[in-house]
């Protein structure tokens, strides 16, 4: 015997109808969740609620999953979180920027190894150079930006990276859907104070962000993003380690850029071979400046890079399979995609290049690279041009957090180096 589907009128067989018919209504449930979800992630999210934490696994990409607690209203059901993830996941659009043939940095090291003989420089492998544009986002967007270059590295020299980060989509997201991410991020809990000065909104802004919001968006995918501060300011020489970090919060207006002021600090002075320039009085009396300040903060990017070098791409130029450096400073952020030594003669000290890409540059990189001419200009940065007292570096370190781990790397933490 059968009876006809009051849903859809096909005849069914009388022990099959209870279950087809609801399925019908399993698929109305879903397909009206659906389209709430897409409204909530459209929308600019409101400060989450303290009603009720529910633990949320959110899976970024095939292999990883991240447990995180999330605070949601007792009205919201904790799917829809789920369903917004993969609103993203969908809608996400993938990043513009000029493609160079055979590869940015191929082209940088060839230049590179055209240098006298007593140069030498590590660098960083593969890297894409996305640039600010004037309809898009000049004059505000470079933190994205630099948040693409660093992804552009992650997804193609590290695998477990690639699983995790944009949900598994294997490309760099345009300035938008980065912003949705972060906006996400904040609603997990990730830099909760930061997120409060922003209102938890960012999305279709033209908000500035800096190494903090970078660290923030990486580690909400379960990437070890670490932060790096380098202080110069005057300081009380009766003050604390401690009370130096919270003083310098305190002098920052804005919550973006350097030295943000919700970070957790922990204090470290700088051991490299120039260590014995980390102290000394000044003619102010009571206050202690960091003399040869730069030379630190370079020191650590030369170590840094030279730590992880995995091989020689010629005689001049080796490969580090470290990632580049967000670099922000107050007003700005570029990445640096490695470092330069020349070797002093004559009792003359070394002389030492950052290499930057700005994402402020004109589409000029390309050309001056493959000409072998000018170049230099656009990414060598001495340290004659290290003029602020206060910088941010930010990388990932290498593995994948899980469980405890992701939920300490919501408190944003750096290093603090006095320089």
């Amino acid at each position: 015997m059968s009876s006809s589907c009051p849903f859809c009128h096909l005849n069914i067989p009388l022990a099959q109808l209870e279950r087809h018919a609801n399925k019908h209504l399993e698929e109305d449930e879903l397909a009206r969740d659906m389209d709430l979800a897409q409204k909530i992630a459209l929308a600019p999210p409101s400060p989450p609620h303290k009603d009720q934490a529910v633990e949320v696994t959110a899976s970024f990409g095939d292999s990883s999953k991240i447990s995180t607690k999330c605070n949601i209203s007792r009205n919201c059901k904790p799917r829809l979180d789920k369903y917004s993830i993969s609103f993203i996941v969908s809608s996400q659009t993938r990043g513009s920027f000029h493609k160079v043939e055979g590869g940015l940095m191929m082209l940088l090291s060839r230049c590179l190894d055209m240098e006298s003989d007593n140069v030498k420089s590590v660098i960083c492998g593969y890297v894409d150079h996305f640039q600010s544009t004037e309809i898009e986002d000049f004059g505000w967007g470079c933190g994205w930006r630099n948040i693409q270059m660093l992804s552009s590295h992650l997804l193609m020299e590290r695998q477990e990276a690639k699983e995790v980060i944009f949900g598994g989509s294997g490309f760099v997201p345009d300035i938008p859907s980065l912003q949705r991410w972060l906006e996400l991020a904040w609603e997990r809990g990730f830099d909760g104070l930061g997120a409060k000065s922003f209102n938890y909104k960012i999305a279709g802004s033209r908000k500035w962000i800096g190494a903090t919001e970078c660290a923030t968006l990486f580690r909400f995918f379960g990437l070890r993003a670490r932060i790096i501060d380098f202080d110069g300011e005057l300081v009380k020489s009766s003050e604390s380690s401690a009370d130096l970090g919270k003083k310098a919060k305190r002098k920052e207006k804005d919550v973006h850029g350097p030295m943000d002021k919700f970070l957790l600090h922990t204090v470290m002075h700088d051991k490299s071979r120039h260590a014995s320039h980390v102290s000394g009085k000044t003619d102010s009396g009571n206050c202690l400046r960091k003399t040869n300040g730069p030379q630190v903060l370079v020191d650590w990017v030369w170590n840094y890079f030279n730590s992880g070098v995995s091989g020689q791409c010629s005689h001049q130029v080796s490969i580090s399979e470290k990632m580049p450096l967000y670099f922000q400073h107050n007003g700005h952020s570029r990445t640096i995609v490695g470092i330069q030594v020349k070797k002093g003669t004559q009792g003359m000290p070394d002389v030492y290049n950052l290499l930057v890409l700005d994402p402020s540059q004109a589409p000029a990189l390309e050309r001056s690279l493959l000409e072998k001419k000018g170049w230099q200009q656009l990414i060598k940065r001495g340290l004659h041009t290290l003029k602020k007292t206060q910088y941010q570096l930010c990388f990932v370190d290498i593995g994948i957090a899980h469980g405890e781990e992701i939920e300490r790397m919501k408190l944003l933490d750096s290093v603090l180096i006095k320089i």
